[in-house]
């Protein structure tokens, strides 16, 4: 669950640190507000800041993964597991058609993430917790179940979905302050403190209320990267195994930007936020293709 975590997070913090840089610098579309709101020159700069967000977040991804789950790459295999585990990405990332990936391991409950700004350069890291807990089979369906999420480009695609949201974020919160500024506040000149706090608050708010549709595009992703791991194994069983063990255990927490590209979630009492399908329903899904 680290992943998506923290790419969402990296893109809450950027959205605030640019929008008071900009404010500081009086580039945050204070004298679009002042004209009457010029909703062209408004949009087009709402969609930089928006996604600048995501693509920061997008480029820092491998490396922000590596750092939150003290994932260690796996350079020179140490030991059978080790091979094991390289050679198998390396004939799932070829069936995938993508470049081999970095593979490594970290320390933690069962979990397995993917992440990388390109599908030729990607990470794949599975937790020891998993490793220890399932077989060999159930293993290689989870590692072909997040080759399927490099080979489908969804790190891309998600900051693509991002970007947008952002976009509005940024975009429908400076319009709500104005419109606070001008009929509460009563600024007739420029733009007053009322608009400021407005924005922030603002942004917050739209950024959970965002959150529910990445959250739902990452459901859809968890049922493409399953139906992925079925077909380059042949079979959908060994991924209906790893989600049956994995039903029966807790699921490795990991960052928040990174939630989304794991094998599984905690998921929550708040569906509408969760980034991962029930695993009744991924399972059901499976079951389907035989």
């Amino acid at each position: 669950m680290k992943r998506i975590v923290l790419f969402l997070a990296t893109n809450v913090a950027v959205l605030v640190v640019l929008s008071v840089v900009l404010k500081l610098l009086g580039l945050d579309g204070a004298g679009m507000a002042q004209a009457g709101i010029q909703v062209g020159p408004l949009l087009a700069f709402s969609a930089v800041v928006g996604f600048t967000g995501s693509i920061i977040s997008l480029l820092m991804s491998k490396p922000m993964a590596k750092w939150s789950t003290g994932a260690q790459v796996i350079v020179q295999p140490q030991n059978q597991h080790e091979a094991w585990l390289v050679e198998t990405v390396r004939r799932l990332a070829a069936k995938a058609g993508v470049a081999m990936p970095e593979v490594a391991i970290y320390e933690g409950e069962p979990n397995a993430f993917a992440t990388g700004a390109f599908r030729n350069s990607a990470l794949v890291a599975v937790s020891t917790g998993l490793l220890q807990s399932m077989s060999h089979d159930e293993v290689e369906a989870v590692l072909a179940h997040e080759l399927a999420h490099v080979a489908n480009g969804d790190m891309v695609t998600l900051t693509l979905v991002q970007g947008v949201v952002n976009t509005f974020v940024v975009f429908f919160a400076r319009i709500v302050g104005a419109i606070v500024d001008k009929a509460i506040f009563r600024t007739e000149r420029g733009t007053g403190p009322g608009y400021f706090i407005t924005v922030m608050v603002c942004q917050i708010v739209f950024g959970v209320l965002a959150s529910m549709i990445v959250a739902w595009f990452s459901r859809q992703r968890e049922f493409r990267a399953d139906a992925g791991s079925a077909d380059y194994l042949g079979t959908p069983n060994p991924m209906v195994s790893a989600l049956r063990r994995l039903g029966g255990l807790e699921p490795g927490e990991l960052p928040k930007a990174l939630s989304g590209f794991g094998i599984t979630d905690k998921g929550g009492v708040m569906a509408l936020f969760a980034t991962h399908p029930p695993i009744e329903e991924r399972i059901a899904a499976l079951q389907t293709r035989r």
